[in-house]
């Protein structure tokens, strides 16, 4: 049975061997062309130069006959580069969060609704017993960066942030979670170890709590206890959620302390009011995201990824008799996309190719007509001594050369919307619109061009070679 996912893994290489072999098709039509064998040599040069007056001579009805190979073309390469590029951005989005990251969070487990009644204070989650099994698995990690979150109101004088987030957090947050400083620093070891009270707003707490004022040095009310504010991270795009395994975190909103100093002035329970209520939680840990060391373009190091996640929740699945954790692979979100994009891909080849095939029944028309228009051409040329062969090489060179130059054409208007439709795009809509040129299409759109010049060429030059030379001869 034909392999379909082991074709999408070749085609880069069939791509590329499309590419040699189309310019091996040129070079040995130069070395033809340029030969030692004058005769040849000289045809050749003969049925081009004919060729291209031909097309000359009726300029409108060949740029017609070419105009579905020029669109077709311009299809093929503009919807790949829209379609790579639209792709490469969704996968950039999901490599931001870690490719070869494996995320457990605590999750409140449905039955716990239940059973709130019997309990004031609600304990599920992962603890720091789990944190400590994480440890064991050794030098498959490179990295374990632990967060406790919690909601809180924020507080500068009189200004307010009423549901901001507090996230309890160590050093490699910041890097787990590509955060820039727009100012200022991130936390470091010291801010964890010695239980300091310092914080790192998000971009948007900021703006809200400092607007007209340097925040770097002032001190944040939260929970009754003061921050000093120790930098400020620079905006950023929210991360989607996939399910309810993942939420989606907007970081802009974050406020940022160590995770040690959260467990010494907020106590391991956190309480929370809302519409008259009052409930409280005991969660020692919120997630954990541990960084495998692999590479994420390495088959052997998605291996390891899937084999580090499937210990994980072996080892949770152990101590955690209620399903209050859920583990998320990015890469399981990653390897999706991916095949995504090669289904994308070749619809929109598929699509982008009909257009070649129309095309190619519109020269094969337009090479039919001609024929019946120089049928008298034929049978003087016959009676002059050409053979069969000059006939249908002359007939072919100029359906071949006519594809070449449509296909050539196709090429350089679909490179000029690849950089215009873009810039349009962002003065019409203010978006971006990402593309991304695709070489191998380029090499397969103009050798597909060339193959459809050769086969729907070949019937009309056929049909002219076989004209009887006396019959061509009396056709007015």
């Amino acid at each position: 049975m034909y392999d379909l996912a082991e074709f999408l893994d070749r085609r880069p290489k069939l791509m590329w061997l499309i590419a040699v072999g189309l310019v091996a098709v040129l070079a040995a039509a130069y070395r033809a062309y340029r030969g030692t064998d004058q005769g040849a040599s000289a045809k050749l040069r003969r049925a081009i130069s004919l060729a291209v007056k031909s097309l000359w001579l009726h300029k409108l009805r060949s740029f017609l006959s070419v105009l579905g190979i020029i669109i077709g073309t311009c299809s093929v390469i503009s919807l790949m580069a829209f379609g790579e590029g639209s792709m490469q951005d969704a996968l950039a989005d999901i490599k931001r969060q870690g490719a070869t990251n494996i995320i457990v969070r605590s999750v409140k487990p449905p039955d716990d609704s239940a059973t709130g009644g019997r309990s004031f204070v609600t304990t599920y989650g992962l603890t720091q017993k789990d944190l400590g099994k994480f440890a064991t698995l050794g030098d498959a990690i490179g990295r374990t960066v632990a967060m406790r979150v919690f909601p809180s109101e924020a507080r500068f004088l009189e200004r307010l942030v009423p549901n901001t987030r507090v996230v309890a957090t160590v050093p490699g947050y910041a890097e787990v979670n590509k955060l820039e400083m727009a100012g200022g620093r991130f936390l470091d070891e010291s801010d964890d170890r010695e239980m300091k009270n310092v914080c790192v707003l998000g971009s948007e707490a900021a703006d809200k709590l400092f607007p007209f004022e340097e925040p770097i040095g002032q001190s944040v009310n939260l929970r009754s206890h003061f921050f000093v504010v120790v930098g400020v991270c620079r905006e950023r795009m929210p991360t989607g959620g996939s399910g309810g395994s993942q939420a989606a975190e907007d970081f802009n909103r974050d406020i940022y302390i160590p995770f040690q100093t959260s467990r010494k002035r907020f106590g391991d329970i956190i309480f929370t009011r809302s519409s008259g209520s009052r409930s409280a939680e005991r969660v020692d840990i919120s997630q954990v995201t541990l960084t495998v060391d692999a590479e994420v373009d390495n088959p052997a190091g998605r291996s390891k990824v899937q084999a580090v996640g499937d210990e994980i929740k072996r080892l949770l699945e152990k101590d955690h008799f209620k399903k209050d954790y859920a583990v998320t692979i990015p890469l399981d979100r990653l390897e999706e996309a991916e095949r995504s994009q090669n289904r994308f891909t070749n619809l929109l080849v598929l699509i982008a190719s009909i257009s070649l095939v129309v095309g190619g029944i519109g020269i094969m028309n337009i090479m039919l007509a001609t024929v019946t228009e120089r049928t008298r051409e034929i049978g003087i040329r016959r009676a002059l001594g050409a053979k069969r062969r000059d006939i249908v090489t002359q007939f072919l060179v100029e359906a071949v050369v006519q594809t070449t130059l449509g296909g050539l054409c196709g090429v350089v208007l679909g490179l000029g919307m690849v950089f215009a439709v873009p810039a349009a795009w962002k003065l019409i809509a203010n978006e971006v619109l990402p593309a991304v040129i695709h070489v191998p299409s380029i090499f397969l759109s103009v050798g597909v061009s060339i193959l459809v010049g050769v086969l729907f060429g070949l019937y009309p030059a056929w049909r002219a070679a076989r004209l009887d030379p006396i019959e061509a001869l009396r056709h007015d």
